[in-house]
């Protein structure tokens, strides 16, 4: 048994585990236990959150399950390590600390087990591990043996890509009728449950992966399925017909990971055989989302120190083992980051551009090009809306550009391509584009480079292409640089761009600050301009326009490096010159659409576009200043950029119309997807839910809950998280007042054996707090925006969803301007209708789920009451009236689990 103590801290109380003895403590004798000696504990940050002691640390079981089983997930709770180690999940909190002590010891068994599928690499890295103090390297390198011979790790052990052929174009092809039904009955199986609406569904689906008749015409498709109807398959029939008889890809888009995740799960039933399916089906993602291992190799070798040295290391041993590189949503476990909360894990990551392709040592095994070439000859790819929107406006990959797309939770398009096609010049923005340039200056440290060190072998070819670097390089120097905020703050600004920050944030702060200000950010209309901010933006234009022509200058004379096609132009250097000239390009548009937003100030209005000043503050503090351009109509780029090129595509969504009356609702589809800036009109298709919402869910408007009384709204929640005994997912429009409620009710649902989790308060991602919450019908969950929109629980564990309020939309410029052009308080209304039915989508998610929606706002306009399906009942009620509707639920649901045998919940997470 191991000597050390185990701790263990919840909402409840604190227990350590010493000696054969379980004893509670209190906080402070838990935090000097913790400090004095090496405790064994699970998950640091939480248990350090929770005893107000940010510092914790100790031999974490999450860190060492990283260690043992790379690339493998573990729900982070007693009941998943629990499951992965075998042992008997502890029943009360009071028995968590001695059961951390045996899954230690069951964990650590491991090593000795002849069968161990990741002991190659594990005697290196712990020798690594042990030089950087890790807690757990002196328990973890005597239990392994040195190997005979030298290891393979990591850099040696990833396979190498290879140079394929180009792909040939698809070919024309057209899916006959009741080919897409034959297909869904084979994925779904011959004889299940015949389901009409998901035939149906295929059928319509089919319409875009027809030949397209006119250039810039795709076909178009806008296709609603109601919850249950069971979409994924109904279009991944089509889909694969295609895929295989045209030998082109489908790119099916999605919004959140969860359901790349999911979309990966299903393409199991097309291909079932592992090894094709690798080959077959690709989930691709941004850059910024794989571990680029130049960063890592660079954090190996020193650029990493203490606990970020560690982190280092397991995420190298992960490496090893990964299916795809991918540190955001892959198979690297997300609780993982967060255990090194102040040395995160974003710098091994590609996430300043500055890739050099084939120049770099790693390119033959990196995950991102793996990927990427991977996808070339697949037949699905799985991607997400932000990416196909990036590899459509500027990607490199030309001559294999989809033809065909399915948009997924395609009632987000208009948000991601808001984001997508926004402008903003901003210090963030300015210094971040100057670091790219310049490289490192002064004092800083790791593997940044600068344009010329990573052009100048390329360059030395071209005597204007390097003439091209120097200038670019000088003329980075007008921007923001180290200690801006500092220098602005200060009234001491330095260059024409921070001269022009200064006057963005002195016009901001006079227009924007009210009385009382509670620190949040401010922003105002780019309109009326005053003298200083007119005489700042003509110096600064000034110096953008010197950046912006020898960026120009250099990628012309890189392309033409590609046409003369010199001797030592090989495979990898062309690479290398291609990624160069994309970039460059990029960073190019960039400062011209800075130029643009510039020409604005004292100028006319553009009516395509709103324009704004900020000043972004948290708590009061300023983290950035800047100009914002969006366009007003988002979609217009999103058509031309992707749908126009496109031969077909399916827009598709469980809430496509919103809620609104059918003419309406389809109105709302069409604009918010860009189908009226195509020639062609769009397909329409919808499928009502099969669910029996009048009987399986009920709508509560509690009336008696004063609003912004949040020790009101605490209670509200408290005893309506009791009377569901969990099993809640509440919704808040605000982190301020989630934090607010969260703080007065978790120890109290703590002591009814009640486990509560918050986004936003938990120092856990987003993700592994749903994995959690899925894992214990007993636990609730506090969330905002992300958790309303893209959380899959599915039966007992989620049965009550309760939003604190009516989902107003915030009041900015940005908003104002698209009201006014909307409709006024028409468009408010279908932008919270959405929102309503993304919220209430959460509730019920297959024929046997049943639960209540509670909405605390007795201000609830009856119009907006479309937003919920037809027939739900929906019932203004006292909070006490609220309370017994629900508990009432509960206890016929648990008598129906009773007569069908089902046992007994466990209480502890």
């Amino acid at each position: 048994m191991l000597a050390y103590p185990a701790l263990h801290a919840s909402h409840g109380g604190i227990w350590v585990a010493q000696g054969g003895e379980t004893r509670g403590i209190g906080r402070g004798e838990a935090i000097r236990i913790a400090a004095d000696t090496p405790v064994i504990l699970l998950n640091a940050a939480l248990i350090g959150q929770r005893l107000g002691y940010a510092d914790l640390s100790g031999l974490d079981l999450l860190e060492l399950y990283a260690f043992l089983r790379p690339a493998q997930f573990a729900v982070p709770t007693p009941k998943g390590i629990a499951r992965v180690t075998g042992l008997d999940l502890p029943t009360e909190d009071a028995e968590v600390a001695p059961f951390l002590l045996r899954a230690a010891e069951a964990m650590l068994a491991l090593t000795d087990a002849a069968d161990w599928p990741e002991r190659e690499g594990a005697w290196t890295a712990a020798q690594s591990l042990y030089r950087l103090r890790w807690p757990w390297a002196p328990v973890v390198a005597e239990r392994l043996a040195k190997p005979a011979v030298n290891e393979r790790w990591l850099f040696s052990k990833l396979p190498e890509w290879e140079e394929q052929a180009p792909r040939p174009a698809p070919r024309t092809i057209a899916i006959e009728p009741g080919d897409a039904e034959a297909r869904l009955d084979d994925l779904t199986g011959h004889g299940a449950e015949e389901r009409p609406g998901q035939r149906a569904y295929a059928a319509a689906a089919t319409a875009a992966f027809a030949p397209r008749a006119m250039r810039d015409s795709p076909n178009l498709v806008l296709a609603e399925a109601g919850t249950g109807i069971g979409k994924t398959l109904g279009y991944l029939a089509p889909a694969s017909i295609w895929a295989e008889k045209a030998g082109g890809a489908v790119w099916i888009s999605t919004y959140t990971k969860a359901l790349q995740r999911q979309l990966g799960r299903e393409t199991e039933r097309l291909f079932p055989d592992p090894a094709t399916r690798r080959t077959k089906v690709v989930t691709r993602k941004g850059r910024e989302n794989y571990l680029c291992l130049l960063n890592l190799e660079d954090a190996l070798q020193g650029g990493f120190a203490e606990r970020a040295a560690v982190l280092a290391q397991l995420v190298a041993r992960w490496a090893a083992y990964s299916a795809d590189g991918d540190m955001v949503g892959g198979d690297l476990p997300g609780w993982l980051p967060t255990l090194f909360r102040r040395n995160g894990s974003t710098a091994l990551t590609d996430r300043r551009g500055e890739c050099v392709y084939a120049g770099c040592p790693h390119y033959r095994k990196c995950f991102i090009e793996r990927a990427a070439r991977a996808s070339t000859d697949a037949d699905i790819v799985i991607a997400n809306h932000a990416l196909v929107m990036v590899n459509a406006a500027r990607g490199r990959e030309l001559a294999t550009r989809p033809t065909r797309y399915v948009f997924d939770e395609g009632h987000h398009i208009f948000d991601a391509a808001d984001s997508m096609f926004a402008t903003a010049l901003t210090g963030g923005e300015t210094i971040e584009l100057r670091r790219w340039i310049i490289g490192p200056e002064g004092s800083s440290r790791g593997r940044r480079r600068g344009l010329a060190a990573r052009l100048s072998d390329l360059a030395s070819y071209d005597e204007a292409g390097n003439r091209a670097i120097g200038e670019a390089v000088a003329a980075a120097g007008a921007l923001a640089s180290e200690g801006w905020l500092q220098r602005i703050g200060e009234g001491a600004p330095f260059g024409p761009i921070e001269e022009l920050l200064a006057a963005v944030r002195g016009l901001t702060y006079a227009r924007a600050e009210q009385p009382g200000d509670a620190g949040y950010g401010l922003e105002t209309e780019l309109a009326e301009p005053d003298p200083t901010l007119i005489e700042a933006a003509a110096p600064a234009a000034a110096a953008l326009d010197a950046l912006v022509r020898p960026l120009v200058t250099l990628g012309r004379r890189l392309e033409a490096v590609l046409s003369e096609a010199p001797d030592w132009l090989d495979g990898p250097a062309r690479a290398r010159v291609e990624g160069a000239i994309a970039s460059i390009g990029w960073r190019a548009e960039t400062v011209a659409a800075w130029l643009s937003l510039l020409a604005r100030v004292g100028g006319p209005a553009d009516a395509d576009f709103v324009d704004w000043l900020a000043v972004d503050r948290v708590e009061g503090r300023e983290f950035d200043i800047g100009l914002h351009r969006r366009w007003l109509d988002p979609t217009r780029p999103f058509a031309e950029v992707v749908l126009k090129p496109a031969h077909g595509a399916l827009v598709t969504s469980a809430t496509l119309t919103g809620g609104g009356s059918a003419e309406e609702g389809w109105q709302i589809a069409e604009a918010r997807s860009g189908a009226p800036h195509l020639t062609r009109p769009a397909a329409r298709f919808a499928a009502l839910s099969p669910f029996d919402y009048a009987t399986q869910a009920e709508v509560l408007i509690v009336t008696d809950v004063k609003r912004g009384d949040v020790g009101a709204l605490a209670n509200a929640y408290a005893r309506l998280i009791v009377a569901s005994r969990g099993g809640t997912l509440g919704l808040f429009t605000a982190i301020r007042r989630l934090r607010g409620v969260h703080g007065r009710i978790a120890d109290r649902l703590a002591r009814e054996g009640l486990p509560l989790l918050a986004q936003h308060v938990d120092p856990i991602d987003t993700g592994t707090l749903v994995d959690i919450f899925r894992d214990d019908p007993g636990a609730s969950l506090l969330g905002t925006d992300a958790l309303r929109d893209g959380v899959d629980v599915p039966g007992e564990s989620l049965r009550l969803v309760v939003m604190e309020g009516v989902p107003w939309p915030k009041p900015t410029v940005l908003h104002a301007a698209r009201r006014l052009a909307g409709g006024g308080a028409v468009y408010d209304d279908r932008l919270i209708r959405a929102r309503l039915a993304q919220a209430f989508g959460r509730l019920i998610r297959r024929a046997d789920d049943s639960g209540a929606f509670v909405m605390l706002s007795a201000a609830m306009p009856s119009r907006l009451l479309s937003a919920f399906p037809p027939g739900v009942p929906v019932t203004r009620v006292t909070l006490d009236e609220a309370v017994t509707r629900v508990a009432a639920r509960l206890s016929s649901r648990a008598a129906l689990r009773h007569e069908a045998g089902e046992p007994a919940r466990g209480p502890l997470s």
